[in-house]
């Protein structure tokens, strides 16, 4: 439990274009990860920590967001909505969030999947003082990700970009907690940028206001195709699932044939079809007799 921190803001505006096409169909937070949307995953997650007082930033395809998870009771937790008429970025989002929001409050990214522990963050961030703490892993795929510097007292030093500069340095996986205060400085309505942008700012200004908290959290990133499909082989195998994910109101002839692949709500699949290692996002029909391999079903 983290005791008497219960808020958090969860990131799900943005509009996931490495993702697509599977983002023209759904915002990607509320894509099905082994039947189940990422968005509800992450809530259960947080619910049963104690982080229940919830906030859920929109612009993209909000309405398959909120289909998914509503007011969030049947999670255990309260979920309200922060509105964006334009994308306001990862220091925005949390400014125009602030007034449903109680100090300190978690910040996780809506497209990362991660079983870190919310209390060894708090505490963390309790005994440091500082304005915002990251959950941090060590960067073993430094080729693909862009690391976080840390000096020896655990103070976050900088950012780098992937690449021979990012080894050595430390992987943030999506879940920050932060002070009302770090993102008092921003007009309201107004993009800004976090990492690159308020965060690089305070640690100029306030050497230490920016702290690592680092774990052996396992965490799971969805920011792409590739990655999406190894996320959800993975998370099927550890439910021993036949496949990777069946969704709601699915209708399959018993004759079709499913192979290695992930269908998404209201699927309709016909007689003698043949079905291997594709994507079928909702609402896609599958006519009788007809063959498909590797490919993602959009329904026209």
């Amino acid at each position: 439990m983290t005791d008497s921190i219960r808020h958090a803001l969860v990131l799900t505006a943005g509009l996931g274009t490495r993702l697509r096409p599977l983002t023209d169909v759904r915002a990607k937070p509320a894509i099905p990860v082994a039947g189940e949307p990422m968005i509800r995953r992450i809530i259960a997650w947080l619910a049963a920590h104690g982080v229940t007082e919830l906030v859920l930033n929109l612009h993209h395809r909000p309405e398959t967001l909120t289909a998914v998870v509503g007011d969030g009771a049947d999670l255990s937790a309260r979920v309200r909505y922060s509105w964006e008429p334009r994308i306001l970025g990862s220091g925005g989002g949390p400014r125009q969030a602030l007034p449903l929001l109680a100090d300190p409050f978690f910040i996780v990214n809506g497209d990362t999947i991660t079983n870190i522990d919310p209390a060894g963050l708090a505490e963390a961030h309790a005994a440091s003082g500082a304005l915002v703490t990251l959950a941090l892993v060590p960067n073993r795929e430094f080729e693909r990700y862009g690391g976080v510097l840390l000096g020896t007292d655990g103070r976050v030093t900088g950012f780098v970009r992937r690449g021979p500069s990012a080894a050595g340095s430390f992987h943030y996986i999506g879940v920050q907690l932060a002070q009302r205060a770090t993102f008092d400085g921003i007009p309201a309505g107004e993009p800004a940028r976090s990492i690159g942008g308020v965060y690089d700012t305070l640690m100029t200004a306030q050497p230490g206001s920016v702290q690592g908290f680092v774990c052996d959290a396992e965490f799971w990133d969805v920011g792409t195709t590739e990655d999406y499909w190894r996320t959800s082989v993975e998370f099927a195998a550890r439910s021993d699932m036949a496949d990777l994910g069946v969704g709601r109101a699915a209708r399959i002839d018993p004759s079709a044939r499913i192979l290695h692949s992930i269908l998404w709500d209201d699927v309709q699949v016909g007689a003698d079809a043949v079905i291997e290692d594709c994507v079928l996002t909702d609402g896609v029909r599958v006519a009788a007799g007809s063959v498909h391999r590797g490919e993602i079903l959009i329904r026209s």
